[in-house]
Formats: C-alpha cells, structure tokens, sequence
C-alpha cells in the first residue's frame, strides 16, 4: 500500500495546489501529464521486455486474454444491477450507461451529455474519475485478495495508461501485455456500448 498512498499524497498535493491558485504558470502552458504517462508507458514496456517469465506468461494465454474485458463488462453491469436500490433519481438504464464509461470518463461523459442530459454526464464523469483514483489505491490489495486480474478489471479502460503501472506492480510484469489489450478492448467499446445503453 506503500505506492498507492505515494499516489494518493501527490494527488492530494496536486489539488491543493490548484485549488489556491499557486500552480506555476510553465505547468499550465503545456500538458506535461501526457509526456509523463509516455516516460511510464516506456518504462512498463522496459520491464515487461526484459523479463522472459512475463513473455512467456503472455504466450500462455493466447485468446483466453480477451476473456478479461468480458469479465469486466458483465461484471460492471452485475454491479450496476446491485446497487439501483441504493440510488435516489437513477433509473436501471441510466445507471447501466454511466457503468459502461468503465472509467473512460472524458468520452463516455460527452457521449452520456449528449445523448441524455449534462447531469447524468457530469455523474458518469466522477463515478468513472472515482473508479481510476480507487483502481490507484487499492490494486494491490485488490490482487492479494481478489486475484491477479482483479486490478486489470478495477481500471477498466484505464488499465491500457494512467492505471497500468500500479497494476504491473501489483499484479506483476506478465499481466501488463493483458492489461493493455483489456483497456484497448473497453476503449473501442465505450461508445458503442454506451450508446447501445441510452438507445434503448
């Protein structure tokens, strides 16, 4: 848990920061985030390319690997099923279409905003921003109790980015390459099935 309140801490900072506007004009001029997930991304692929259990491991599962999007989706909506007696002013259908952003909250909310209302795009934008910071902060704890895949599900389309260094590092090296095609796979899918949702 080390790493995850790391994370937590520079978050945390990073808000404070913003919140009273002391953030140094350079940082806001240009988007370092994005060249920051670059240098990750490339260190990932470093790790992975030089450990041969991680190669094999990958070799291993062959089609079984897109088995773990599917898991993702029909466990999303199981757990959107679950908790609709919970929510006050949220239909089935509404709360279905937030759960199929699977973290993918820049797209899934504007899909949301314009084919529903701003309010419901709004809830589709925390719940899925929420589904990221939680999949930061637990995914080692997720794997130790629920499995090596568990946090691959948890960042759902973010485990292809912002999500996939802490679950390489909780889950291990060889469930990076599954990582990676799971959020490729949920971010091809989002507008599609969240359209879906809202159509019907």
């Amino acid at each position: 848990m080390k790493g995850s309140l790391i994370i937590l801490g520079f978050f945390s900072l990073g808000i404070l920061i913003g919140a009273y506007d002391i953030t140094p004009s350079f940082l806001l001029e240009t988007d370092y985030s994005q060249y920051a997930l670059y240098v990750l991304m490339f260190l990932v692929g470093v790790g992975i390319g030089s450990d041969p259990k991680a190669l094999q491991a990958i070799k291993a599962m062959n089609f079984k690997i897109l088995l773990i999007p599917l898991t993702t989706i029909i466990g999303t909506a199981i757990g959107m099923i679950v908790i609709i007696p919970l929510l006050e002013g949220v239909n089935l259908k509404e709360a279905m279409a937030v759960g199929a952003g699977y973290g993918y909250y820049s797209l899934s909310s504007l899909i949301i905003k314009d084919l529903h209302s701003e309010w419901l795009g709004v809830v589709a934008l925390l719940s899925n921003v929420i589904r990221e910071i939680i999949t930061l902060l637990l995914a080692p704890m997720f794997a130790i109790i629920f499995g090596k895949i568990a946090p691959i599900c948890s960042g759902g389309a973010t485990s292809m980015d912002t999500t996939l260094p802490i679950i390489s590092n909780a889950s291990g090296k060889e469930y990076a390459i599954p990582s990676l095609v799971h959020g490729i796979v949920l971010t091809i899918l989002v507008p599609f099935i969240v359209s879906f949702i809202l159509s019907l």
